[in-house]
């Protein structure tokens, strides 16, 4: 395996995930995502598509020593239209089979990412977002896009509108698993996403994040 990214320690390494791995990142799918619907779930089939379909947007975390799988991430290219976001992850990712993957496209969608419970709190997630962000780098793409889950919404919406909540975590005044560790890593939000998939923790919302490729000339051609 070519190691893409360590962490600070040396302990863990981002690598390419390979159909060996599948059934680890099953797994690590259903701890992360226990109030998902079935059937929006990614499976060991699925993820094995999709290193058919784009393996460069295939990311697993490895501990070094044990080789075991403690991380993951999908992505796929597409286009964006930024005026028109609404959508569902179903559609975005193609029943999760990836099929909307475009070769072609200049933007990265983050379709999935998960830590699993026994690694959490080690700065996975971080080495992750970095990997998708250098694979954005590398290919010349505008940015990277995603329907980020506000896990923390489940406790609050008696009280809040989605978008109080969202208002709340992006001024650091109360703080969402997810949303708060994308804003750090230096995604915007762009709007909210009613009905995004079927999740009780999030309301069912998807939250538009948006990550521009500083490096990205505006107007220049992406690679394909």
């Amino acid at each position: 395996m070519k190691e893409l990214l360590l962490s600070p320690d040396h302990r863990f390494a981002v690598v390419q995930s390979e159909p060996w791995m599948a059934e680890a990142l099953e797994a690590i799918q259903q701890a992360s995502f226990p109030s998902l619907a079935k059937d929006e779930l990614i499976t060991a089939e699925h993820y094995r598509a999709h290193m058919r379909v784009f393996p460069e947007g295939q990311h697993a975390v490895i501990e070094r020593e044990s080789h075991t799988v403690a991380a993951c991430s999908t992505d796929l290219r597409t286009q964006v239209d930024l005026n028109h976001f609404q959508h569902t992850y179903m559609e975005a990712v193609g029943g999760n089979w990836l099929t909307t993957h475009d070769p072609r496209g200049d933007w990265l969608y983050g379709a999935d990412i998960g830590v699993h419970p026994a690694f959490r709190g080690l700065g996975l997630s971080t080495l992750l977002y970095t990997a998708r962000q250098n694979l954005v780098r590398r290919l010349g793409l505008k940015g990277h896009v995603a329907g980020a889950m506000p896990k923390g919404y489940a406790t609050h919406q008696r009280s809040l509108h989605i978008e109080q909540y969202v208002a709340k975590v992006v001024r650091g005044e109360m703080f969402d698993p997810v949303l708060s560790v994308q804003l750090k890593r230096g995604y915007n939000v762009w709007g909210i996403i009613p009905n995004y998939l079927e999740d009780p923790s999030c309301g069912n919302y998807g939250v538009f994040i948006v990550w521009r490729n500083p490096n990205m000339a505006p107007g220049a051609k992406t690679e394909g």
